[in-house]
């Protein structure tokens, strides 16, 4: 084959997975911006990939993918030491067939996304590529450099803990929609018993302004507190506030504009019919891929 009808072939197959392999950098890493370099990371070697000793093309590139993402998380826990207040995931603007895919839509939302983070490098790896993208053992373990017995090891740990930490149950997107609704109507009526109705007892209230825009330095916690914080702030700020419905990462979200430019965005964990963890990310390093639609799939 020559080298132009290789290079031709490495493209198309790379464009073909672009999408998969987006998604499992950004599930990895938690970062628009750093999955990106990821990809143009995955590019540059695979390039330099002879394709005829490739027996599976999407299996070599996630792996590539995992190394490059593993690297890339390893270095990031650098800057989140050094990082003012809490860190969130980045926010991705997404269609509604993200919504639709229930096990897309779960892997990627804000609250499973933070219980990521609470995981290794490596047991986020493992945990990513077998519950979401079920890759298998032996495929992982040349992924991670590990032997497949240890992987499956990892992958039970990994397991135990995140289920002990993800909501048990399964929220509709209607009732998520609803949920946010009525949030939304209580908090544009400043009405601080509504909040107080649909906000949950123990609801944590978590911000992210990066320290270049104001937010929380530690969550809130408590229906009380973050239900006295959201109508004091909207009543103490002269400038106008508004707030948009939209979907990020595959559930309801809300886009707050500020005097009509884009502010921040505010998504939340619903369980029970309530809300119980409210993220609000207005860091504008974080915003870039709130403004179109990221496409994402688990093939």
């Amino acid at each position: 084959m020559s080298g132009d009808h290789t290079s031709d072939r490495a493209t198309e197959v790379f464009v073909t997975h672009r999408n998969l392999l987006f998604t499992v950098a950004y599930e990895m890493l938690g970062s628009a911006a750093d999955a990106e370099d990821v990809l143009q990371e995955t590019w540059l070697r695979w390039v330099q990939v002879d394709l005829g000793q490739v027996r599976d093309e999407r299996a070599y590139l996630v792996r590539i993918t995992t190394r490059q993402a593993l690297n890339r998380l390893r270095s990031m826990a650098q800057r989140k030491e050094s990082y003012v207040g809490p860190w969130l995931p980045e926010p991705l603007l997404t269609a509604p067939d993200v919504a639709q895919d229930v096990e897309l839509a779960e892997s990627v939302s804000m609250g499973v996304m933070l219980v990521l983070e609470t995981l290794s490098p490596v047991e986020r790896a493992v945990f990513v590529l077998r519950e979401v993208f079920d890759v298998g053992y032996d495929e992982i373990a040349a992924a991670v450099d590990k032997t497949p017995v240890a992987v499956r090891q990892i992958a039970h740990r990994a397991r135990r803990h995140v289920d002990a930490r993800r909501p048990r149950e399964v929220v509709s997107q209607r009732e998520k929609r609803e949920v946010l609704e009525s949030f939304l109507r209580a908090l544009e009526g400043g009405d601080l018993q509504e909040l107080l109705d649909v906000l949950a007892p123990e609801v944590v209230y978590m911000g992210d302004g990066g320290g270049v825009k104001h937010a929380v330095l530690r969550p809130i916690v408590g229906n009380n507190k973050v239900a006295r914080l959201l109508t004091g702030g909207l009543s103490r700020n002269s400038t106008p506030v508004s707030f948009s419905p939209t979907l990020v990462n595959g559930s309801p979200a809300l886009v707050i504009h500020l005097d009509g430019q884009l502010d921040g965005i505010m998504a939340a964990r619903i369980e029970r019919g309530r809300i119980t963890g409210l993220y609000i990310v207005r860091n504008p390093e974080k915003l870039s891929h709130v403004t179109a639609e990221t496409p994402l799939t688990l093939q």
